[in-house]
């Protein structure tokens, strides 16, 4: 049986509200500047939505263009009619409408995780749109904010232009150009909307802090744009002036807060109105909206399918988790031969020292010296409360050189699902600290270390490309090859997630017979948990003794 044809599609439903907006200006009861919010409602919201959810056969896509008709119907009553008893009814809808849009944001994110930085972007546009839905509902329906009625109409403006439409091209350039800068720049327009709420609401000077991040992201944005091949000329033309037109606007928004600041000179907010918004209006969304439509970046649809194991924690874990999982096979190391990671690694130059401790683990003794970095610390102070209990991932505070103590198992495939798994269980004194479960997998000419660590009912996995510098090791989250696959991923029954983490080992040798080894994790590319091991061969400890 075919599948039925989707009965209503945004962009339907944005020419049915072009017809709306156009009855809007002749007829509206309310000052022309009003329409900025309209045009953004009515027309940007729906078309963008297009640009993301055309091809999209989830439940919400199919079925919210059908459902946002009526919340149309209900802006374009509040614009045409003065003030009524139905007004805060209508500005419900609307903001219902918009926490639909959050809510699908949110599933797109939870199907992909970190796995794609640019869709990430976009979904915190769909996220912010429910907030700006909410200004647009205390403006309507008088709810006291604490600021003027005109700064909660502004606000909700700024939630729907700055947030939205802004996160969305800037998602959409990411499927063009994703680098390092672009990262960064990403992160400073996904928290200048919070950080300009806090500035106006708190402090002049956390506001002009604000806006000069955001001149920093957008001004970013504008280098980018430029290095961008775009295929059709128009195209480039309009979101290139898209962008530089929000560059401009932004210095707007900069005089604006100085002069609340330094008091020497005035900027209305009318002036405002009618430069910084007119010209976001049609400019930087009109221009922007429409260069974008004329050829849409294709998303990545790659998502990770290396095999997962299936083995669960309860409430705790520790060794109680592998109890029935076992199987009779022995293994003496992490691996039974480090030639199985090449060519990422050239087992005929990487230091022998380093291959014996891959192959036979239970040969060697650790020492660690934990760091937990200063700003993660009340996190970690917190989560050693659970990790007690848990007995997994359960680390000491304390900076001070421990022993841990070390067995391997082997563990049942046909349970787990990965082939030749083993379990390192470390503990410290007795206090089981790790039991992470050890396999491998190939993809394309790579052979990558799958590990997981089995959490309560969910499991966090390592996927670590393994390459070599000198005669040293270094094992990684961040692919130098790939943009999807390596990583740290949390499993949650058939649901994979990529975290905002990453780790990195880098294994040398020291004096003869031992080696030394740096762990290196990192949270939105921020350090917080550092462990420096000191490995021995037991048979180099026993003839130091």
């Amino acid at each position: 049986m075919k599948e039925s044809s989707q009965v209503m599609t945004f962009w339907t439903v944005g020419c049915l509200n072009v017809l709306l907006f156009l009855v809007i200006i002749i007829f509206s009861a309310h000052a022309p500047y009003f329409l900025m919010l309209t045009a953004a409602q009515l027309l940007y919201v729906p078309f963008t939505l297009h640009v993301i959810m055309n091809k999209d056969k989830s439940w919400i896509a199919t079925y919210l263009p059908s459902l946002s008709i009526p919340v149309f119907l209900a802006v374009f009553l509040l614009h045409i009619t003065d003030q009524t008893a139905l007004d805060t009814l209508l500005a419900t809808l609307y903001f219902v409408f918009t926490i639909l849009i959050a809510l699908y944001g949110i599933t797109r994110f939870l199907k992909r995780g970190f796995v794609h930085f640019e869709e990430f972007i976009i979904d915190m546009g769909f996220f912010y749109i429910m907030i700006g839905g909410a200004w647009f509902l205390a403006y309507e329906a008088n709810i006291d904010t604490g600021f003027s009625t005109i700064l909660t109409w502004l606000t909700s403006i700024h939630f729907h232009y700055a947030s939205f439409l802004l996160l969305v091209f800037v998602g959409l350039l990411g499927r063009l150009h994703k680098s390092s800068i672009y990262i960064w720049i990403s992160w400073m327009v996904i928290i200048a909307p919070i950080l300009v709420a806090a500035g106006i609401s708190y402090s002049p000077v956390l506001e002009l802090v604000s806006v000069l991040v955001y001149i920093i992201g957008i001004y970013g944005f504008i280098v980018l744009s430029f290095k961008v091949t775009f295929q059709h000329t128009m195209q480039k033309f309009f979101v290139r002036i898209s962008f530089c037109s929000l560059g401009l606007t932004i210095l707007f928004s900069l005089l604006y807060t100085v002069s609340h600041w330094a008091r020497a000179f005035e900027v209305t907010i009318d002036f405002m109105l009618y430069s910084h918004g007119v010209m976001n209006t049609v400019l930087f969304a009109l221009m922007g909206l429409a260069g974008w439509s004329m050829n849409v970046p294709s998303a990545n649809p790659k998502i990770p399918t290396f095999p997962v194991s299936r083995i669960r924690g309860n409430g705790a874990v520790g060794e109680k988790v592998l109890t029935g999982k076992m199987d009779g096979n022995v293994y003496n190391g992490l691996v039974d031969d480090m030639r199985h990671f090449e060519p990422g690694i050239d087992t005929q130059t990487l230091s022998p020292a380093i291959i014996d401790f891959y192959e036979n683990t239970n040969d060697y003794r650790l020492f660690a010296e934990v760091k937990w970095h200063t700003w993660f610390k009340p996190f970690a102070g917190v989560y050693r409360l659970i990790s007690r209990y848990v007995k997994q991932i359960n680390l000491p505070l304390s900076r001070k050189q421990v022993e841990m103590t070390g067995d391997i198992f082997s563990v049942n495939d046909a349970l787990d699902g990965r082939y030749y798994t083993r379990a390192w269980v470390r503990k410290i004194k007795e206090d089981v600290t790790f039991v992470a479960l050890y396999s491998s997998h190939q993809e394309e000419d790579r052979t990558y270390m799958n590990i997981s660590l089995p959490l309560p009912f969910s499991a966090m996995t390592g996927v670590l490309e393994l390459n070599q510098s000198g005669d040293e090791l270094i094992l990684t989250s961040e692919s130098q090859h790939r943009k999807s696959g390596p990583g740290i991923y949390l499993a949650v029954k058939h649901h994979l997630f990529k975290l905002p983490m990453h780790e990195r080992f880098h294994v040398k040798e020291g004096e003869k017979g031992t080696l030394q080894a740096h762990h290196r994790m990192t949270m939105f590319h921020l350090p917080f948990l550092t462990i420096d091991y000191h490995i021995y061969e037991k048979e180099h400890i026993n003839k130091g003794n």
